[in-house]
């Protein structure tokens, strides 16, 4: 299983010169699992979140709220992006009957990496997610740390950012570490053990095939 970052460790990955600083990894993708440790629960506790935004879909008034806890690393993750979203935001969000938040979580150093590219202008996280999670297969294995930033970097320029922003935002530590903080704090109130995880109205649901979600939404929009 793969030892998620702790605060502490994520300040020390950010800066390019860093990035050869930790071992490898573990495979990237892990889907199960426990996700807080006691010790990664008493560093997010000494972060201020509050800077942190909610990345939502849809009318803020709809009478379901889904939330999505996921992982860029996670192939999982990434075939309910290009399937079962694509039917839950046409049929339910985009329709004004589900409001969709979506949460990063951090399963190893280049899933957060992602997560900074996709935060980096709040406007265009959600379709950098989709370049993300379209293109996982080929950037999760460029090679090394060096590489896979390369790779990230390339899907911010397609999505019109230069650069000097990229770099700025890579190596934004008080951000990482407020992002790590950020995602203990929901992941450990929430009781998310794996990805990708829902809340479908205060209520926890596992991953699932589209019908029984489809299912759960329209018992909720019923009720």
């Amino acid at each position: 299983m793969i030892r998620l970052l702790s605060v502490a460790a994520a300040l020390a990955i950010l800066a390019i010169g860093g990035f050869m600083s930790l071992g490898a990894p573990g495979q990237p993708g892990v889907s199960s699992g426990p996700l807080i440790g006691a010790a990664h629960a008493q560093d997010a506790g000494e972060v201020d979140t509050s800077t942190i935004a909610e990345m939502a879909l849809g009318d803020e008034n709809a009478p379901v709220t889904v939330v999505e806890y996921a992982s860029y690393t996670c192939p999982h993750c990434a075939d309910y992006h290009e399937g079962p979203f694509r039917k839950l935001k046409s049929e339910y969000i985009d329709t004004g009957k589900v409001r969709f938040i979506y949460r990063e979580v951090y399963f190893d150093r280049y899933g957060l990496w992602a997560s900074m590219v996709a935060r980096c202008e709040p406007a265009k996280f959600f379709g950098i997610t989709d370049l993300i999670y379209k293109s996982q297969k080929d950037w999760v294995r460029a090679g090394g740390p060096a590489e896979i930033v390369a790779e990230l970097k390339k899907i911010g320029r397609l999505a019109g950012m230069d650069d000097a922003t990229l770099d700025a935002c890579l190596q934004d530590a008080n951000k990482a570490q407020t992002l790590v903080a950020w995602y203990q704090e929901h992941a450990k109130a929430d009781g998310i053990e794996g990805t990708p995880s829902f809340i479908v109205n205060g209520k926890k649901v596992e991953n699932q095939p589209w019908a029984d979600f489809k299912a759960i939404i329209d018992a909720e929009l019923d009720g």
